[in-house]
């Protein structure tokens, strides 16, 4: 049994000049119970788009998806039931105590009276907030208010959480705060973590990650798995001719490799970077050219993200990806 099941998913909006513009085009996806799994790409890849069919939220225009069991276009209300959604923007009332939002979100999901107080309490405890209970979510800052949300989404305890760009606008501190926390949360309950994302670093603590492209799954696995599979490590060097340099390194390193020139400098990739630096410092000095800095990388989420799409995650999809 899978938590999330996608087979020939696609979803498709009529466009501003009487197109179609196709925002999921045939996602084939599985994610276990218990598991973190990350979406990557850019603004615009289908992620968003992803999540609000999942949620039940939007219909698919075909394929069929299934979430904590059951089919979200034949039984989106029972989907509903069994997930919870952290939105991109808030979605608290910021009038309201942090107790009062999550009495209005269990009343909504009609959950018994007697049973309130008690969930209550205990989504407050595990996100650290038990002492600001009291507190209106104006006077919370931007990690108290996203762990707040992440609480909210816990009280009916859903198979399911999904998490759309659970950090935006956060500073680095705070980030490392809230992803401290999902983590303890998935520990404790269990629950599948479906999380999209643009930040590198955020993708790294999910289990898997799917790399997304203009509506289409390109690629899949552990972060570990997906860089090994580019393997070679990225040699950059600073010199003192650009130019000049990118010639001498290309007739000094593996006849099959690209070298190129650019704002970072000379770079190409080999396997055992570090064991290429001294051969390629040599020839460029051979040659009259300086070296002023030189470094071996291994690579990198966003080396993975260039390798199957053809750009860096920084960059933006084409248009027409996603309404």
């Amino acid at each position: 049994m899978h938590a999330i099941s996608t087979r020939g998913l696609t979803k498709s909006y009529p466009g501003p000049d009487g197109g179609t513009v196709h925002a999921l085009r045939g996602l084939d996806l599985d994610v276990g119970r218990g598991e973190t799994y990350a979406f990557l790409g850019p603004n615009g890849a289908g992620k968003s788009t992803t999540i609000a069919v999942l949620c039940a939220l939007a219909r698919p225009t075909s394929g069929h998806a299934s979430v904590a069991g059951f089919d979200v276009t034949a039984h989106p209300h029972d989907v509903r039931r069994q997930v919870g959604i952290l939105f991109q923007h808030s979605a608290l009332d910021p009038d309201l105590t942090a107790e009062q939002n999550l009495r209005v979100h269990a009343r909504l999901y009609g959950l018994p009276r007697r049973e309130v107080r008690g969930r209550t309490a205990e989504v407050l405890d595990v996100a650290g907030l038990a002492d600001r209970r009291r507190f209106p979510v104006r006077a919370l800052s931007g990690g108290m208010r996203r762990r707040l949300e992440i609480a909210r989404q816990m009280l009916h305890s859903p198979g399911v959480l999904f998490l759309d760009e659970p950090t935006t606008g956060l500073d680095p501190h705070a980030r490392a705060e809230i992803w401290d926390h999902l983590r303890a949360l998935r520990d404790r309950h269990g629950s599948t973590l479906f999380v999209t994302t643009h930040y590198l670093e955020e993708a790294e603590n999910c289990d898997r990650i799917g790399i997304i492209d203009r509506g289409r799954l390109v690629a899949q696995g552990t972060p570990h798995r997906l860089k090994a599979e580019i393997g070679d490590d990225r040699v950059v060097l600073r010199t003192s001719d650009a130019a000049r340099a990118r010639k001498v390194v290309a007739q000094a390193a593996p006849p099959d490799r690209t070298v190129v020139s650019d704002a970072d400098g000379t770079w190409l990739r080999v396997p055992d970077g570090s064991a290429w630096i001294p051969r390629l410092c040599a020839a460029l000095e051979a040659h009259g050219i300086a070296v002023h800095a030189a470094s071996a990388t291994p690579p990198t989420l966003d080396d993975v993200f260039f390798h199957h799409t053809g750009r860096p995650l920084t960059a933006p999809a084409a248009s027409g990806a996603a309404r």
